[in-house]
């Protein structure tokens, strides 16, 4: 007999609500020991419902393909197979590199039965996806094809020519790049295996590893975390009570499978509780025609719950409900990166629901907290901690040992201890300054904690810019900015300064059509802000913010950009005489960032002098290199 799963949609009002909920064991919520299980169970109760609808291609309105929860079992069942037949071993990995699509899911869930899954950013470099995919062990390679996309095949070729060992590699949409040996076409291969069971080994304790995802990462190969069937049960149960998920609810699904937001908070965890995804084509959220059309979509579909990150929320402010019939949405969820309250308020009242921001990490499996769904939603704050996870702000000394617990409102660094927290990174250089000396996991975020449980983040302990010893939250100086009817987006970062170490800048994305002058804007958020050291020393108007895979703003490219011009500036008068200065700035291994100086022509003796008493005042390293 297949174990009921709990509902998990109570009433969440308050701090008291989680401490109710959790006195009830987690065992007891979720009485299942793997994902796998788990899942039979959701298509024991939803059978026939749509689990996934797939958006057409061309127009997004057109009529979706729906998969049943029972047709999706037959699908991963046969994955499973798939990846068995062709020799994967417990411990060994499935990697790939194919976008939002339903073969996503399919390769997810079948993967996690029976091996790991390794879900790759395919706008990494092919260097970086190589070295994610040997870390991993992958020894199974699932490839977008030549005929969908020249440049992801071209990415997937290389990991191929470099990893001899992988056993197989299977090809959606695959043609001419399957030589019926070691690569063959994906969707062809899966319907051959039997789709009734899974006829081999799967991953049954609790905690197996089921699953590496990538943090992200600026220089070498991104850190993978590593994630338990213990660590997801946790968080169908706790996501689940904490955004009060139902088999009533329907989603729209733009995010990448890559990351977590995509695979387990609008995946995994809204599936087992009987959630509808509506997935919306393979760039996702980063479609102008899926974004264009978002209100039309919550109406044709019914969508309950207006879902993703900041930059997307502020995308969809340009675009009018008009005549859309929007009242199926019951509230808002966003996360991933601190969100404007400015953008929150606007969003909130253009679709009538409350946005509940939410806080998490890859290495916590997703969110940790939440905006109270039935409570009062504090703009500015990621809510109340969820159930069975213990989130505190603390003092931490340089050997991560914690020195004392911050009081109320008082701020310090975020940590987090509890089933849903990793077991350690998968290269266990990076554990010793993960973790405290006592096994909290060190988020590397600032925040405070009211009297009434709220957390509020204050910027990231790297991401705080130090002016003469001043730290600088920038989320003060983006607050300001946001509240312009101008901005779209904007971003603070610290510009290098020989003086106070680094003082402020900005940069801003305007809506489309607006018109505003950066000295306007400087002085309008100069208004606002409420300490003169945080006033931005330079703004700068951009036509697109750099943002990450999954629509975070890329501050690196912003600090790069602001070096830059002050470098370039410096060595202004030196460009005489002959000689060229060109300066770049990027990411080094073990210096973080390192400037570039590439000089041509011009006395090299004399350049040498002069570049070194120019630069050598800035705290930010620099290299020159001499051409000719």
């Amino acid at each position: 007999m297949v174990e009921t799963i709990s509902k998990f949609n109570l009433p969440f009002v308050s701090l008291a609500d989680v401490e109710e909920f959790e006195k009830t064991p987690i065992e007891k919520w979720m009485p299942f020991q793997n994902v796998y299980d788990v899942f039979c169970a959701a298509v024991e109760q939803y059978a026939e419902k749509p689990a996934l609808i797939a958006l057409p291609p061309g127009d997004p309105m057109g009529d979706g393909k729906a998969i049943t929860y029972r047709e999706l079992l037959a699908k991963v069942n046969q994955t499973a197979n798939l990846f068995l037949s062709a020799g994967l071993a417990k411990g060994e990995t499935v990697t790939y590199l194919i976008p939002l699509c339903p073969q996503a899911y399919f390769t997810m869930l079948g993967a996690e039965a029976v091996g790991t899954v390794n879900a790759v950013n395919p706008l990494l470099e092919p260097e970086h996806i190589l070295g994610i995919a040997e870390a991993a062990n992958a020894t199974i390679l699932i490839a977008t094809g030549q005929a969908l996309s020249p440049e992801l095949w071209e990415k997937a070729a290389y990991v191929i020519e470099r990893m001899p060992n992988l056993k197989a590699v299977y090809v959606l949409g695959g043609g001419a790049e399957c030589d019926g040996e070691k690569i063959f076409p994906y969707d062809e291969m899966i319907a051959k295996q039997d789709a009734s069971a899974i006829n081999g080994p799967r991953n049954d304790a609790p905690d197996d590893v089921i699953g590496y995802y990538h943090t992200g990462g600026t220089t070498g190969v991104p850190k993978l975390a590593p994630h338990t069937n213990r660590m997801q049960l946790s968080q169908i149960a706790m996501s689940g009570f904490g955004l009060g998920y139902s088999e009533a609810d329907c989603l729209l699904a733009g995010l990448p499978m890559f990351h977590i937001s995509g695979s387990i908070v609008v995946g995994l965890v809204p599936m087992i509780n009987g959630v509808t995804l509506v997935i919306s084509r393979p760039q996702g959220f980063r479609d102008p025609l899926v974004v264009g059309n978002y209100w039309r979509l919550i109406e044709k579909y019914g969508v309950t719950v207006l879902g993703g990150v900041p930059t997307m929320m502020s995308a969809l402010l340009n675009v009018p409900v008009g005549d859309a019939d929007i009242s199926s949405l019951r509230a808002g969820l966003t996360g991933g990166s601190a969100a404007p309250v400015e953008v929150l308020k606007a969003i909130s009242d253009l679709s009538g629901v409350p946005m509940l921001e939410g806080y998490g990490m890859t290495e916590v499996t997703c969110f940790t907290t939440m905006q109270p769904q039935n409570g009062e939603v504090r703009f500015g704050s990621v809510g109340l901690r969820f159930p069975f996870v213990e989130v505190k702000s603390a003092h931490i000394d340089e050997n991560g040992n914690i020195t004392r617990f911050a009081d109320p409102e008082e701020i310090g660094e975020i940590i987090m201890k509890g089933v849903c927290v990793t077991p350690g990174y998968v290269q266990s250089d990076y554990n010793a300054t993960a973790f405290t000396t006592d096994g909290w996991l060190r988020s590397g975020d600032l925040g405070r904690i009211d009297a009434e449980g709220y957390i509020w983040l204050t910027g990231r302990a790297k991401d705080i810019i130090i002016r003469s010893g001043h730290n600088i939250a920038p989320s003060i100086i983006e607050e300001a900015l946001h509240e312009h009817p101008a901005v779209e987006l904007a971003a603070a970062v610290g510009r290098p300064d020989t003086y106070a170490g680094e003082i402020p800048v900005a940069y801003v994305q305007l809506k489309p059509d607006a018109k505003v002058t950066p000295d306007e804007l400087k002085d309008f958020a100069r208004e606002r802000i409420p300490e003169r050291a945080a006033n931005p020393a330079d703004l700068t108007i951009i036509d697109e913010m750099p943002l990450t895979g999954v629509g975070k703003i890329f501050k690196p490219t912003l600090r790069h950009d602001a070096a830059v011009k002050v470098f370039s500036a410096e060595l202004e008068p030196f460009n005489a005489n002959g000689a060229s200065i060109a300066v770049s700035v990027n990411n080094h291994p073990v210096h973080g960032s390192v400037a570039t100086i590439t000089v041509s022509g011009g006395d090299k003796a004399v350049l040498g002098e002069q570049i070194t008493e120019k630069l050598g005042a800035y705290t930010l390293r620099h290299e020159v290199v001499w051409q000719g």
